[in-house]
């Protein structure tokens, strides 16, 4: 089990991970061995997740997220699977402790009369300023 909030764990099956050739640091080894960690999450078809944690799970994830509803992770920036694996699975982790997170709704607020006084003053003055730019003429 992983343990993502007090409420939210997720179980080991519902990882599935493969190992993929590294573009990476490596030197030689990049070319015979398979470090890259390739991290699906079914987001769809996870018992774990919360309804609506799944949903903004799936706003977060983008480009990361396929058709069918599943995170790809590609983890490939340290030489070893385990360093690599590690860090697929933290960044899967923080990416669902994001979507736990209940967006605070947005309350619609009016703008104080002596805010739009002040707007208003500076708009009168910047006019004032360009009206002075213009051509002097006789009367």
């Amino acid at each position: 089990m992983i343990r993502v909030t007090d409420t939210i764990s997720i179980h080991e099956d519902e990882i599935e991970e493969s190992f993929v050739r590294s573009s990476g640091p490596g030197g030689q080894n990049v070319n015979k061995l398979s470090t890259a960690v390739q991290l699906r999450f079914d987001v769809r078809g996870s018992p774990s997740l919360p309804n609506d944690v799944a949903i903004r799970l799936m706003k977060l994830a983008g480009k990361r997220l396929t058709k069918d509803g599943v995170i790809v992770i590609i983890a490939q920036t340290a030489r070893t699977q385990e360093r690599n694996r590690a860090e697929a699975r933290e960044r899967l982790v923080d990416l669902i402790r994001e979507a736990s997170v209940k967006p605070v709704p947005r309350r619609a607020t009016k703008p104080t009369k002596a805010s739009r006084t002040k707007r208003l003053e500076g708009k009168k003055i910047r006019s004032d300023i360009k009206g002075m730019r213009g051509k002097i003429r006789d009367d």
